[in-house]
Parts: structure tokens; sequence; C-alpha cells
């Protein structure tokens, strides 16, 4: 997507399943192995009465959607703000939106709401993301 195309209020969604075998290997890649994560006799005892996907790993979501999608490639992420407000359990279905709010044209920066929600539409993770994009118009 060309830069000059992005507009105030465009959005982008991913819908993924945190199953087992995500969660896991979430956790093999950056040596998050945490039980709550990955022990469901452990978390059962926990606040969370059961395993828990890590938050970083919805939050990625946003990630894939400012690189593949929205503005898409040449997108160097400057600044993510989180608010993790509900627990994704693993099984859950997380819908994940990004939504662009301001664009400064000078600078190619995007300042974006991110949002992400579990199959019973509770908000479970949201925040603002800034992003630059690179490149010239044919590839930012």
């Amino acid at each position: 997507m060309n830069f000059s195309e992005i507009q105030i209020g465009q959005t982008a969604t991913l819908v993924k399943t945190m199953s087992d075998h995500v969660v896991r290997a979430f956790a093999d890649a950056t040596g998050d192995h945490n039980p709550v994560h990955l022990d469901e006799e452990y978390a059962r005892a926990t606040y969370f009465k059961g395993r828990i996907a890590h938050g970083m790993l919805v939050a990625g979501m946003f990630s894939n959607i400012l690189g593949t999608e929205l503005p898409g490639a040449g997108t160097i992420y400057l600044k993510q703000e989180l608010n993790f407000r509900a627990p994704v359990r693993v099984g859950d279905t997380v819908r994940a939106e990004v939504r662009v709010l301001e664009k400064r044209d000078d600078k190619r920066l995007l300042k974006l709401e991110t949002r992400a929600f579990n199959q019973s539409e509770e908000l479970v993770v949201d925040g603002f993301a800034l992003v630059m994009v690179f490149g010239d118009e044919s590839s930012a």
C-alpha cells in the first residue's frame, strides 16, 4: 500500500486462535516458559484458574498487521503502548484491529489505535502504536 493512500480511520484486522501449539511455539521462540502458559495443573492454582496465552503473543498480532497489511512492507515500529485488559486463554480466538488515528506526511509517521478482542467480543488488549514507513511509494 502506498503511504499516500493511507487514510485516517482506515482499519485492518487479523484473527488467530491461540492454540496449544501456538502458545508453545511462542514460549520456545522467546524462552518464556512461565508455567502459567504451559502447565495446566500449575495454572489452575493461579489467579487465572487455567493456562493463558502470553500477552506479548497477542500483542504480536499488531506487528503482523503493521508489517504486512496496514501500512505494510517498510513499516518500522517506533513505539507501542499496551494495556492488558483480560486474559487470553489457550484455545481462545483473538481478533486484532489496527486503526489509523493520525498521519504525518512530512515524516511518514502514523499513530494507530491497537485493540484485540476474544471470541466473546471482550477487549483483551488495547493501546497505541507509532510507526514510520520507509521506502519509496511503490514499496511503502
